[in-house]
């Protein structure tokens, strides 16, 4: 087939994804390529979940520690636990017997937001490209927050991107996570961040959020703050997903919210899960 030939069949375009049809059947993959590696050849049962989502996302195999880092993020973040947003969401499609993609869906909308949302995650990745480890920088951002200079679909954040507005101290898995990610030396603002965690919540006069972790630890790795934003929201999907299968089994009377306040006067009785 001439070059000619080929541009006219070339529908897909893609600096990520290369396929080759089988002999037989145009619309099927013989083989198929992530960034020039072989998925199914040479990449399954050698490349990890962690290094496989670096090439996804940055085109190239990570290093040891970005692949322990990412490794290590993605089991902080899997399961952020009832308390969580997103996963109270999913946890009510659940137990309000809706689809799985609901649930789901339910849990991206809510974990989207400015309060321990991507869109926070965004926002402070956006503040390590500007601050780096500059605690001027960083003290000025914080005290005189940057204003959008057009309308946007997000409201203004209303508290220091990275901490928690609500907390009293940081929590012991914010602490623990920074630690144990510091510890990988993939990069220096997890490092930092650990030296500096004391006067950067003086600054913010709030403690430091799990959201502020994994910014640092996104930026480390050299994500964008868009690709950050995206990946935060995938790595927390499994404890929504587990949590809303849960209390779709266990019903409304069971469930750890407000059920003391709900009063039926129709009750149409236990909820049936099929096996």
């Amino acid at each position: 087939m001439s070059e000619k030939d080929k541009k006219k069949t070339e529908v897909i375009h893609s600096r990520i994804w290369e396929e080759e049809a089988e002999p037989d059947n145009p619309f099927a993959a013989a083989a198929c390529y992530c960034h020039g590696y072989d998925v199914y050849g040479d990449l399954l049962g050698k490349a990890s979940w962690s290094e496989y989502l670096y090439l996804l996302f940055c085109g190239e195999p990570p290093t040891t520690n970005q692949s322990s880092l990412l490794e290590g993020l993605a089991v902080a973040l899997a399961n952020p636990g009832p308390r969580d947003h997103s996963v109270h969401a999913a946890m009510s499609g659940g137990v309000g017997g809706s689809g799985s993609a609901a649930c789901l869906m339910a849990a991206l909308a809510v974990g989207a937001g400015n309060l321990s949302g991507s869109r926070e995650v965004l926002e402070a990745m956006k503040s390590w490209q500007i601050c780096e480890q500059n605690l001027d920088k960083w003290r000025e951002r914080i005290q005189n927050p940057p204003k959008e200079e057009r309308a946007d679909v997000w409201t203004p954040m209303e508290h220091p991107p990275g901490f928690d507005p609500y907390g009293a101290s940081c929590s012991t898995p914010v602490r623990q996570t920074l630690t144990y990610l510091a510890g990988c030396e993939a990069g220096v603002a997890l490092h930092w961040l650990l030296k500096q965690r004391d006067a950067l919540e003086n600054i913010a006069d709030c403690p430091l959020a799990m959201s502020g972790v994994v910014a640092a630890a996104l930026y480390d790795v050299g994500l964008t703050p868009k690709q950050g934003e995206m990946l935060y929201l995938l790595l927390r999907l499994p404890g929504a997903a587990v949590h809303a299968l849960e209390q779709r089994g266990y019903g409304w009377r069971r469930f750890p919210f407000f059920s003391g306040k709900l009063i039926l006067t129709n009750d149409p009785g236990p909820y049936k899960v099929d096996t």
